[in-house]
């Protein structure tokens, strides 16, 4: 299967591209594959329009999203809400090519909020693009991040089970 693992978060310092690196690691080791789309690296231009032509840093990765069968997203939680940098990169994505995937979701957030109101919005844009949503989304707070690793074991775990879970899934509905 074609796995796409996309880190949500622009931010350099973000600690949602760890969370994902190790599910990213986890994608790899299980499936023997994949692909990893870290927002925080930039070169995703701003969605203008469909007469716009854009970098081939943003063309692939909206090939990367379109052709994987699999989608292991993280999204920070900014002012309540995934981060705009996440949304724009959906802007290049068809719906109608992407009906049928999977994906699975891990939220990071700095504090003990809003992660059901976020979790409840990525699954609405995951349905607007018919893609099913592994039901067993995966909280983590920063300081479940040591560094650049996912320094918490409840987390690790709870972070692999989505991996799995989600290949799992994705396995059945193909």
């Amino acid at each position: 299967m074609k796995v796409v693992v996309i880190s949500g978060s622009p931010r350099s310092n973000s600690k949602t591209q760890h969370m994902m690196r190790f599910a990213y690691e986890r994608a790899v080791e299980r499936n023997g594959g994949a692909t990893f789309i870290n927002l925080a690296d930039g070169g995703i231009d701003y969605f203008r329009g469909y007469d716009v032509e854009y970098s081939e840093t943003t063309k692939q990765a909206a090939k990367d999203i379109t052709a994987a069968d699999v989608w292991l997203i993280g999204v920070p939680i900014y002012n309540s809400f995934f981060s705009a940098a996440f949304k724009n990169l959906f802007e290049f994505v068809s719906y109608k090519e992407t009906a049928g995937k999977a994906a699975g979701l891990a939220i990071m957030a700095a504090g003990d909020i809003g992660f059901t109101d976020v979790q409840t919005l990525t699954t609405q844009l995951m349905s607007y693009f018919r893609v099913i949503t592994n039901p067993k989304a995966v909280y983590m707070k920063s300081d479940m991040i040591d560094g650049t690793e996912v320094s918490d074991l409840g987390a690790r775990e709870r972070l692999t089970e989505m991996v799995d879970g989600t290949l799992d899934l994705a396995s059945k509905i193909r």
